[in-house]
């Protein structure tokens, strides 16, 4: 069955069904128009306001030639700039590209010209960085630069983003379907190029939905409030973090980084209740001098991700946190996250779990055909659902390997247990095959993490003639323990195969700016 629409404008009828990200904000405006949206080091936006500018910068790109589902890059520190910009290219129709700040102006560059960038929204800081790189991007038309007094003189055409925001606030009348392209990430592409992922505007309303339901957000009243230092260029930030928060009419308070200090002093005057932050910030945080005696009762959910925190960390965060629920979230890029997240209760017995599927994204196990395996049968990980990236830009190859069978591929290794909770063995790459045994580095770190001196631990395997691969471990300790007291205690946690032929001791990890350890480099020799 299908209804007659013969005798109605096709744009009326988009404006009046779709389900698209630039909407959301509107309809929070609508009901909560001078709640604070968003608080940073450039002030505070109401939803009201957050709404309007949007709507302004969707009608000043639009104006400036930039056309539907046209990527618009975004070279923006966290801030309110960042949020507006990138709802503003949401509700214009176009694609917003966030850009990996920590990338090299070589990584950077690459990513533009796999892109077809034309359109560049900048803060002023990175002039400098546009000024090097733009001879070596012809495709670029315009750049956009935010927070400057007098606008630089580029070989491109230049516009001011504060005259855009103060233009037009009416609502743009843009026909953007559910199935429209919304954002498009770059992976970080540690062992090869990066890879951009387009992500369907459905997927994302389905996803921060999804998210806002699971960690507890609420619509009214009680509101959440949420401090977010993890860069918006990446998708935890964005989408795990930012957007559900937004979407249930909460308050955002937008850092540009990690200043223990700083942070601490949020919590306290903002009433956060809802932190995420990752294992190494919160050893820092807990192990900061300015925590002793501190409590922070209005804190309701204490997420962690990218690695497992130990259990004597887990006890501290509930001492400085004494109301909230420490719970671990799971994702990629490729699969709006969270895909998988722990209940409260695994942390009793299942702490080293991923935790349970979320409502919106089906999880499985397949083996190396394809074939879907049963509880308890370890093989690869793979997702079904709204979730699910429309694919990888300018990369079918990839495409083709990556939605094979029905499925999206991981290549994350795991099994599902008797309760229908995830549990992560390791990526395929990391696995340590070792004298004839596969070696699971998670299972490793963790055993290492166990020990009170180590405040960070990578496992990986280097080429070693005797063992094919050697276990090494890449340990951060606090200084007072010693490569055979280490070694002595691994022998203690684990099967004798599994315990590191050797252990380095560094200073500090290598990550990228999200904070995923590169594991590529630690494997080379020392």
């Amino acid at each position: 069955m299908q209804a007659d629409l013969s005798g109605v404008d096709p744009l009326d009828i988009n404006l009046a069904q779709r389900n698209v990200l630039g909407d959301l904000i509107t309809r929070v405006a609508h009901t909560f128009p001078d709640r604070n949206a968003l608080k940073g080091d450039d002030g505070t936006r109401t939803y009201r306001e957050l709404d309007n500018v949007s709507n302004a910068v969707a009608h000043g790109i639009l104006d400036l030639g930039v056309r539907h589902q046209e990527p618009v890059a975004m070279l923006m520190g966290n801030s309110c700039g960042f949020v507006e910009a990138f709802f503003g290219v949401a509700k214009s129709g176009a694609v917003a590209l966030p850009i990996n700040l920590a990338q090299s102006p070589a990584d950077i560059t690459y990513v533009l010209t796999d892109a077809a960038v034309e359109t560049i929204i900048a803060d002023s800081a990175f002039v400098p960085l546009l000024e090097q790189i733009l001879p070596s991007l012809p495709l670029v038309a315009r750049v956009i630069v935010a927070g400057i007094e007098q606008l630089p003189e580029l070989p491109v055409e230049v516009a001011d983003f504060d005259v855009l925001r103060a233009g037009d606030t009416t609502p743009p009348r843009v026909a953007i379907d559910d199935s429209d392209i919304v954002h498009c990430l770059y992976s970080s592409g540690t062992t090869s190029a990066p890879k951009g992922v387009l992500t369907r505007h459905s997927s994302v309303v389905t996803a921060i939905l999804s998210t806002a339901i699971i960690i507890g957000h609420k619509w009214g009243d009680d509101h959440s409030v949420y401090p977010i230092i993890l860069p918006l260029f990446h998708t935890t930030a964005l989408d795990t973090l930012l957007l559900p928060i937004l979407a249930t009419g909460g308050t955002a308070i937008v850092f540009p980084g990690f200043e223990p200090l700083s942070y601490l002093k949020s919590l306290e005057e903002d009433k956060a209740t809802h932190i995420m932050l990752l294992p190494n910030m919160y050893a820092i945080l807990l192990g900061h001098e300015a925590t002793e005696g501190l409590s922070f009762p209005d804190v309701r959910v204490a997420i962690y991700a990218m690695a497992p925190m130990p259990e004597a960390r887990l006890k501290l965060l509930e001492r400085l946190f004494p109301n909230a629920a420490a719970i671990l979230g799971s994702g990629m890029t490729e699969c709006v996250p969270p895909t998988v997240m722990q209940w409260p209760s695994h942390q009793a017995e299942k702490s080293g779990s991923w935790g349970a599927p979320v409502p919106s994204c089906e999880v499985q196990i397949v083996d190396a055909d394809g074939s879907l395996l049963g509880r308890n049968e370890t093989g690869e990980i793979v997702y079904r659902g709204p979730h699910v990236m429309r694919g990888y830009w300018n990369n079918a190859d990839a495409n083709t390997v990556t939605f094979r069978g029905g499925w999206m591929r991981t290549g994350d290794i795991g099994h599902i247990d008797d309760e229908g909770v995830v549990w992560f063995t390791d990526r395929a790459k990391d696995i340590v095959k070792s004298g004839g045994e596969n070696v699971s580095s998670i299972e490793v770190e963790r055993a290492l993490l166990g020990n009170p001196a180590v405040l960070e631990a990578a496992v990986v395997g280097r080429a070693d003639d005797r063992w094919g691969e050697a276990v090494t471990a890449v340990v951060v300790s606090n200084g007072n323990i010693t490569e055979k007291e280490l070694l002595a205690y691994c022998k203690e946690q684990l099967s004798g195969f599994k315990v590191p032929k050797k252990i380095e001791f560094v200073d500090e990890l290598p990550k990228t700016a999200t904070g995923k350890i590169q594991k590529h480099r630690l494997r080379l020799p020392a």
